[in-house]
């Protein structure tokens, strides 16, 4: 295989392993935003669960970051194609994060309930909102986005917004949404005591067994979904465009991966076996061991997602034959392997600066010690 092929396979696996840290990071802190008026039932109890997360929400973000500068820079067609026809779910998606750190900042600044209480909704539907967009839009790669490109490989996008919110979506968008509550709620678990402990333990245990269920259900869901089928193109590692090549759709065909190489069904089986091993460890009250195994569940969702779809990344259901695939997306090779040194030299940094923070605040959050400082949030 040419170096360049290999290096849109690398960046290809690294979207990947962004995209897993993006979820496992940001789903933890926005699984607690998610569940913060149940898990606190009192102004101090939400500002307990809120200072479980408050050093490292903020560092979380590097994911995103991360993450959508990876698309711009390695995958440029896809980053413009999927933000200009996605255009009202990313600003969606903006706004509920700006809201964010308004709401950690400003949450606390006055006494007044109301104003608190405004500001702990606001949290809500920012915990909620972006990972229910996260799953739906994982969603709608399995059933096509309606796009095509003219002759100047122009992109066109022909569908609505109602359109995003088709059945399949929501499912995805509600798996995502369980997966960060149950992350949430081991996160609570990590980090409180005596109630607010067991009311995370319930809501870890039970967001654990529903992912287990929308997993499969989505499983046997994309087993009778039409899927992409890459008949002809240029082959991998050639300069290309979305103009040459040949796509059809045939019934199951998202399993074709799976069934060419039966050890990838191992990947799914990771998904599961994080799940429901996650519920064991919640129920054993072994909370940081039942993170990692949420983590691992992450690891299988992505996984699977990501074996199904190879080599497509943004499937045309308009025009099939104009699908966005790693070959006919990428930039040049020039390109992806400046990043890939840069790459190699600041992520394990991340990572390790991350740990460190992890490490250095570990422990559990105390009401009392929150209600007398007035600094925290």
């Amino acid at each position: 295989m040419e170096m360049y092929a290999i290096l849109q396979c690398v960046w290809w696996g690294l979207l990947g392993v962004l995209l897993l840290a993006l979820a496992v990071m940001m789903g933890m802190d926005m699984g607690v935003g998610a569940i913060l008026r149940y898990v606190g039932r009192t102004d101090l109890e939400r500002r307990v669960a809120l200072n479980i997360v408050g050093p490292h929400w903020e560092g979380n973000q590097v994911w995103f970051i991360l993450g959508g500068g990876a698309v711009f820079a390695a995958f440029p067609l896809i980053y413009a194609t999927a933000f200009s026809g996605f255009y009202v779910v990313m600003l969606l998606l903006l706004w509920s994060m700006i809201l964010r750190p308004l709401g950690f900042e400003y949450r606390s600044k006055m006494p007044s309930p109301t104003w608190r209480s405004a500001w702990d909704w606001t949290l809500v539907a920012s915990g909620v909102l972006p990972m229910v967009i996260f799953g739906a839009a994982i969603g709608n790669l399995f059933r096509g986005v309606p796009f095509h490109f003219d002759w100047t490989i122009t992109s066109t996008y022909t569908g609505s917004f109602l359109s995003l919110l088709n059945p399949f979506a929501v499912l995805c968008g509600v798996l995502s949404l369980c997966m960060a509550v149950m992350m949430g709620a081991i996160t609570v678990m990590n980090g409180a005591e005596g109630v607010m402990y067991e009311r995370g333990r319930g809501l870890a245990r039970a967001s654990a067994l529903i992912s287990v269920i929308l997993f499969a259900i989505g499983g046997f869901w994309i087993r009778n979904m039409q899927g992409f089928v890459l008949d002809r193109s240029p082959g991998a590692g050639v300069p290309q465009t979305p103009l040459l090549q040949q796509v059809s759709l045939h019934d199951g065909a998202w399993l074709a991966n799976f069934n060419a190489h039966p050890l990838l069904w191992l990947v799914p089986a990771l998904g599961f076996a994080g799940m429901l091993l996650s519920f064991v460890a919640s129920s054993a009250r072994r909370s940081h061991l039942a993170w990692w195994l949420g983590a691992l569940a992450w690891t299988g969702v992505i996984g699977t997602v990501g074996a199904a779809l190879f080599p497509f990344m943004l499937p045309s259901i308009s025009q099939p034959s104009q699908s966005l695939t790693i070959w006919n997306a990428s930039s040049s090779s020039v390109t992806l392997g400046w990043m890939l040194g840069f790459t190699v030299v600041f992520v394990p940094l991340v990572v390790w600066y991350t740990s460190w923070a992890f490490y250095v605040m570990r422990g559990k959050v105390h009401p009392e010690h929150i209600a007398a400082d007035e600094h925290a949030y």
